[in-house]
């Protein structure tokens, strides 16, 4: 028997606003909120699908250290110059966490900072 990844929770100031930005890039949709103001998002089987959920829960104050993970996305439809131009109209960022520029993905920032890649490699939609 093995554990699965079912879901990661992500601090956040804005979780209605971060889930939003985050369900518009992986063609998520809203799950459900939680009296503290987590939001929840995920496919459209939910959760305990083929894909991990997104937990957006509200803090104060993010710790404004580097990040120990970060999500990793990949285009599904299209090639990754479009998807980062797409990427980059819905607000994502640019960021440097020390790459070389060598690299063959792209490193951005998601409205509230946090880090996250752009692979090249495409995959099959779920």
């Amino acid at each position: 028997m093995a554990a699965r990844f079912s879901e990661l929770v992500i601090d956040s100031r804005d979780p209605e606003a971060l889930a939003a930005w985050w369900a518009e890039v992986l063609d998520y949709r809203v799950l459900g909120r939680d009296d503290d103001g987590a939001v929840e998002i995920g496919p459209e089987a939910g959760f305990g699908g083929a894909a991990p959920t997104l937990v957006f829960a509200p803090v104060a104050d993010p710790d404004p250290g580097k990040p120990r993970l970060h999500v990793d996305v990949s285009a599904t439809d299209r090639d990754q110059d479009a998807e980062l131009q797409r990427l980059l109209d819905l607000g994502a960022t640019p960021a440097d966490v020390g790459q070389t520029g060598e690299e063959s993905w792209h490193v951005l920032a998601d409205p509230e900072g946090n880090p996250f890649c752009l692979l090249r490699r495409r995959l099959d939609p779920l």
